[in-house]
């Protein structure tokens, strides 16, 4: 492609290496393309709490698209700009499919509550956290699900994500939108149609951008809509499969600075 006007990268397995840092090499690139008025975008499935001390290690200060596209949070000004949430009582109905389809799994949901009076997220029990916040677990399944939220998790310790999708994509892609991250036994969902190509969309939209103009860079699943929809969607070598064939290229593993030698043909 062209040089891109706009940058998005997925964050674990794609702009963190193996020890969850930015490289000094590809810290350097994306402050050069920052510099050349280029943004550069974290398109994350992480909340925006979890975003902080990473945009810290590149000096971001832009937006981050968050929650598998769910949310568009301001890094500077620490504010969520918008967010598409889950209601009570399809978090019931989803919660009542899963426990046919998937015995043993637990929940926990994901919130954003701009007046701060709820726990931003809570979960049931039984809920084995990948990333930690075990502090917010050991809630009854009525909290978990009692109040809107912009993602629901589902964990199954006897399962990899993919055996969880296949058994429950096709009983519920018609109410939400289903993805993963890690095969690790965990799914997210997020409301109907909410990924992160929306999410990427419309903050594509901010900057006056458009599609062809786009580069994306993950490593997941939950990166496909996101690398299909970019310009020039490209794949980490350490990426899943279904990844990998749907991208437009393939740079190195996250461990060897994939992103910034890709971007070190423009910055």
């Amino acid at each position: 492609m062209e040089k891109p006007l706009l940058i998005a990268s997925d964050v674990d397995g794609t702009l963190l290496d193996v020890t969850e840092r930015i490289t000094a090499r590809t810290a350097a690139v994306v402050n050069r393309a920052i510099t050349a008025g280029t943004p550069f975008l974290l398109v994350s499935g992480r909340p925006p709490r979890w975003i902080p001390p990473i945009a810290e290690q590149a000096n971001l200060t832009g937006y981050a698209v968050c929650a598998n596209g769910a949310v568009l949070y301001d890094i500077g000004a620490d504010r969520v700009l918008s967010a598409h949430t889950l209601d009570p009582i399809l978090l019931q109905d989803v919660a009542n499919v899963l426990d046919e389809v998937l015995p043993g799994s637990a929940l926990a949901s994901e919130r954003h509550n701009p007046s701060a009076t709820l726990e931003s997220f809570v979960g049931e029990r039984d809920y084995i956290s990948p990333w930690g916040d075990a502090d917010k677990l050991a809630k009854p399944r009525a909290e978990v699900l009692g109040h809107p939220a912009v993602k629901l998790l589902v964990r199954h310790p006897d399962m990899t994500s993919e055996q969880m999708a296949a058994a429950t994509v096709p009983l519920l892609e018609d109410s939400v939108t289903l993805t993963f991250s890690t095969s690790r036994g965990l799914l997210e969902i997020s409301k109907i149609g909410v990924t992160k190509a929306t999410g990427l969309a419309d903050a594509a939209k901010q900057f006056g951008v458009g599609q062809a103009d786009v580069i994306a860079f993950g490593d997941m699943p939950n990166d496909i809509p996101m690398l299909s929809w970019a310009g020039h969607g490209v794949a980490m070598s350490n990426g899943h499969p279904d990844v990998l064939a749907v991208a437009d290229e393939i740079t190195a593993t996250n461990s060897e600075d994939g992103v910034a030698q890709v971007l070190e043909r423009w910055f």
